[in-house]
């Protein structure tokens, strides 16, 4: 049984590295019973009909660890004053938030925060102590806050969730991820079947540039950050520490084939996840290439600040993983 769930687990590392599927949900010790409950991942629960009420602290805009524990004080106790309010589909749902009234405070700016800092992507000691504020009080204020209104206390407090609209909203970094890249083109659909692209410059890359003088040669970046993926699992196991639902995070590859991403890579990237499994909830990756329409595509910075503004158009082949696999259920297989 055991070489042959060592099979299995090879077959679906060997799948994700080359086409982006599955996505794992890893459930240990006390959580073996809670697993990925949304589509981002970062809600986790062993209830059905279960819900969470999420926001993000912005860390790239707070100036010091005190200001960093007034914001989660006041932040923590919004989230959980929204779960006497928020409407809910049907009684089921209302019963089970009664029950566990989940709280998904999250975080993100982190990697704006470490660029700020002149710190590589990794968890320094200081981003541990910043994490250690972000654990203890949201934890203090939420059992305090249900007390004082005589409500069940929250079962989780914390989920990072990708923040990739908010994150772009409030030109920062997403969630935990670094920076995708300084620059990019992208790709979307004008119409139903017209592909167009525009040259891009990552607003929190610009941000750094212009606030703090990075460079935008010297930026890390997920694309980076691809020839080291033990860095990023490094950093989403040290950030889970302090998480007590999970992290929405996508660690990016390069293209299936290449010289770091092939067949004979696949024994190594699964030795080097199963190190960090055990302090992980869940885990995806992204081959570069591996959709057909890939809305980003890294580019250097000089090329997109000459081509900002203007649309051009492009032929673009679509593919999924029903054309990889050929089937699932999602293929209607």
């Amino acid at each position: 049984m055991r070489q042959k769930n060592t099979r299995l687990s090879w077959l679906a590392f060997h799948q994700a590295m080359k086409s982006a599927e599955p996505g794992f949900s890893f459930n240990f010790f006390d959580k073996e019973d809670e697993t990925l409950r949304n589509a981002c991942t970062e809600v986790t629960s062993a209830d059905d009909s279960d819900v969470c009420n999420l926001g993000s602290v912005n860390m790239g805009r707070i100036s010091d660890i005190n200001e960093m524990s007034e914001v989660v004080e006041l932040a923590t106790k919004f989230l959980i004053c929204g779960t006497l309010k928020a409407k809910l589909p049907y009684e089921k749902v209302y019963d089970t938030r009664q029950k566990n009234r989940r709280l998904g405070l999250g975080l993100m700016g982190m990697h704006e925060w470490l660029i700020q800092r002149g710190s590589r992507y990794e968890v320094t000691p200081e981003l541990h102590a910043w994490l250690s504020v972000y654990k203890g009080v949201s934890d203090k204020v939420s059992r305090e806050t249900a007390e004082s209104l005589d409500i069940s206390k929250p079962v989780a407090n914390r989920a990072i969730a990708p923040t990739g609209s908010i994150g772009i909203l409030a030109g920062t970094s997403t969630g935990v991820e670094p920076i995708f890249a300084v620059a990019y083109k992208r790709r979307y659909l004008r119409g139903n079947n017209r592909w167009v692209y525009q040259y891009v410059v990552d607003s929190a890359a610009q941000e750094l540039i212009d606030r703090y003088g990075a460079s935008p040669e010297t930026v890390e970046s997920a694309l980076d950050l691809a020839d080291d993926y033990e860095r990023r699992m490094a950093f989403q196991a040290d950030v889970q520490d302090y998480v007590d639902m999970s992290i929405s995070s996508t660690i990016n590859l390069p293209s299936w084939g290449s010289k770091l991403n092939n067949e004979d890579t696949v024994p190594k990237f699964a030795n080097t996840l199963a190190k960090y499994a055990p302090r992980l909830r869940g885990f995806t990756v992204y081959p570069d290439g591996s959709r057909g329409g890939q809305p980003l595509t890294s580019v250097p910075y000089s090329e997109a600040v000459a081509k900002l503004g203007e649309e051009f158009d492009e032929h673009v082949e679509t593919h999924d993983i029903c054309d990889i696999s050929g089937t699932g259920g999602s293929c209607g297989i």
